[in-house]
């Protein structure tokens, strides 16, 4: 059975890695041996990031990036594979949210978050996955959602663009199966970071649990190594995936309409 050792001193691309999940993968990966190229939007971040692996003997490359742009995903491509750096590891990490009512959001939020959580994705698995299918070799992983499972009221648009990856992440893992590249779809429940201050949504979700960052990595990069599609890193998260299996949409969106809709929870946090 495929170990993480697989990982090796091979290069891991991270986005998102200034903070979160992603922070959390590229130190997962990197105490596995890997090579790391860390790209998001700020620099001081990967900067301090690349400084503490470094330190602890990780070989690391940034390269700041903001997948809200349309030709970023092309330049991080130039800067890694197209430079000679290749990259048998592709994490697709980088996504953000908004929560409130869909008719008074940030309406430019909801084009950020098509185009960052859906668009980037695609781009960058098109840009490097065939380089891994030449090779017959490679890995990604996409960070999907629990929301990924049901629609969401007041959490519409994230929910809609995290269904996307999961099932363009399972459709991607059985093309590329034959090929010798692994494609896993990670699907985290609520995490500790700064991403439900900038979705607007911090407390909304606390009802639900908190699970670490590391404890995500973890699960998700032991996943990716074995070759698993899907991987929900928690018990209650893995149980709630298969009960909305046989629960009615309409069931489901109501209890959630109810139970999250805005006023009924505690003053959000703007971005």
């Amino acid at each position: 059975m495929a170990k993480t050792i697989d990982f090796c001193n091979r290069w891991a691309l991270v986005t998102g890695a200034s903070s979160g999940i992603g922070l959390a993968l590229a130190r997962e990966l990197a105490s596995h041996g890997a090579r790391l190229i860390l790209t998001a939007r700020r620099t001081d971040r990967l900067n301090s990031l690349a400084a503490e692996l470094t330190a602890k003997g990780t070989e690391t490359r940034i390269v700041t990036a903001d997948l809200n742009d349309p030709a970023a995903p092309q330049r991080i491509y130039d800067a890694t594979e197209g430079a000679g750096f290749p990259v048998d590891v592709l994490i697709n990490n980088a996504g953000l949210g908004q929560f409130g009512a869909f008719h008074t959001n940030l309406p430019e939020q909801d084009a950020w978050q098509v185009r960052v959580n859906c668009e980037a994705v695609v781009r960058l698995s098109r840009l490097f996955v065939p380089r891994m299918v030449e090779r017959h070799s490679g890995w990604v992983l996409i960070v999907s959602s629990m929301a990924s499972f049901q629609p969401m009221p007041y959490n519409t648009t994230y929910a809609a663009t995290k269904a996307f990856d999961r099932f363009f992440s399972l459709g991607l893992a059985e093309e590329v199966e034959r090929f010798g590249v692994k494609v896993t779809t990670l699907c985290p429940g609520p995490v500790e970071s700064e991403f439900f201050q900038v979705a607007r949504s911090a407390g909304v979700f606390s009802r639900f649990g908190i699970q670490t960052a590391e404890e995500v990595a973890r699960k998700g990069v032991a996943a990716l190594a074995e070759g698993r599609r899907i991987i929900v890193p928690t018990f209650k998260g893995a149980l709630t995936s298969c009960i909305t299996r046989f629960v009615p949409t309409r069931t489901i969106t109501r209890v959630l309409e109810k139970g999250m809709r805005p006023e009924r929870n505690k003053p959000i946090v703007s971005r």
